[in-house]
């Protein structure tokens, strides 16, 4: 006859810490593996917009992002946002600089695309529809979600190249053309892959589409 041993109470502990590290660890593992998990995806047909002619939909690896556009502010640079949504240009476009919690930038046309992106070059590359000028004089206030043109050292030289503000920038009033401002779907932006020590990304993430919500696609 089998005498059966009864775990002592040090045992009992040691195996319930065990497992308890083992279902840790496990979730853990399951929630880095699954960045989007407890991010909401906003469906911009369950929403009713007063200006749905301006209203542009962002979609990123973990969902959408809903931009209201401002032609009346920057009229100009609104119109050339619009042009390159409409034609398809941003789609498979790479967010090739992302500062974690300040802003992530996208828009490199030549040198941005997932089949055919430059790291040498990321970041320099052009629409071919040329350079347009800097609209800065009307008050705009630089507020989280903010989406402005990027450009480079000077006015006057903005082009395809965006970027959204994860946090107030007043610092950007006054310097950079803005074109609108997200209103669902800013926690989607966060999870858009970053570097420690860098603000250019290797291996990043991409724009899957970006589309007018007026567009013939829906």
């Amino acid at each position: 006859m089998i005498k059966k041993i009864k775990a002592s109470t040090s045992e009992k502990i040691i195996l319930f810490f065990l497992v308890l590290l083992g279902i840790t660890t496990f979730c853990t593992y399951f929630v880095i593996k699954n960045r989007c998990l407890f991010v909401k995806n906003y469906d911009p047909n369950n929403i009713n917009f007063k200006n749905p002619d301006n209203i542009a939909i962002l979609n990123v690896p973990c969902g959408n992002v809903i931009i209201e556009l401002y032609p009346e502010i920057s009229p100009n640079g609104v119109k050339r946002f619009k042009t390159l949504i409409k034609s398809n240009a941003y789609n498979n476009v790479a967010f090739h600089r992302v500062i974690k919690d300040k802003l992530v930038q996208a828009g490199d046309l030549e040198f941005g695309k997932k089949n055919s992106l430059d790291y040498g070059k990321i970041g320099n590359g052009k629409s071919g529809l040329g350079t347009i000028k800097s609209e800065i004089d009307n008050e705009f206030n630089y507020t989280k979600g903010s989406v402005g043109l990027a450009r480079t050292f000077k006015n006057d030289t903005e082009d395809s190249q965006f970027f959204i503000l994860l946090q107030d920038e007043p610092l950007f009033e006054g310097e950079y053309t803005p074109v609108g401002k997200v209103l669902f779907g800013l926690d989607v932006l966060k999870k858009i892959k970053h570097q420690r020590h860098s603000e250019y990304i290797l291996r990043p993430d991409f724009i899957n589409t970006f589309r007018m919500l007026n567009s013939k696609e829906n």
